[in-house]
């Protein structure tokens, strides 16, 4: 259900998960990940029928509760979903060092 950063960015390079990023547009022109998908967390309802049950996400936001309850969300419905532990604020920590915080 969870996964960490150093396991999304190896996921990514295999393209083995397609990243999710529901924080608000405001925080995606501050920093965002390369190839995420922007799907604001109160518009995932309505934008569910984009997501295929044939893909594994990995869902992304700040600290990793909003991502959380979207992954709980999503595989309530039969997706194969993945919250990202620390958000993009641990990926900026840890992976991309360079990237703007908030």
């Amino acid at each position: 259900m969870n996964i960490t950063v150093q396991q999304l960015q190896k996921g990514l390079k295999e393209k083995k998960y397609e990243l999710i990023d529901v924080r608000e547009n405001e925080e995606i022109n501050i920093c965002a990940i390369k190839d995420s998908k922007h799907i604001p967390m109160n518009t995932i309802p309505q934008s569910i029928r984009e997501l295929s049950f044939d893909k594994v996400y990995a869902i992304i936001c700040h600290s990793g509760m909003r991502s959380l309850n979207v992954t709980y969300f999503l595989k309530d419905r039969g997706f194969n979903v993945y919250n990202v532990v620390g958000g993009i604020d641990e990926w900026a920590r840890s992976i991309d060092t360079k990237m703007k915080k908030y």
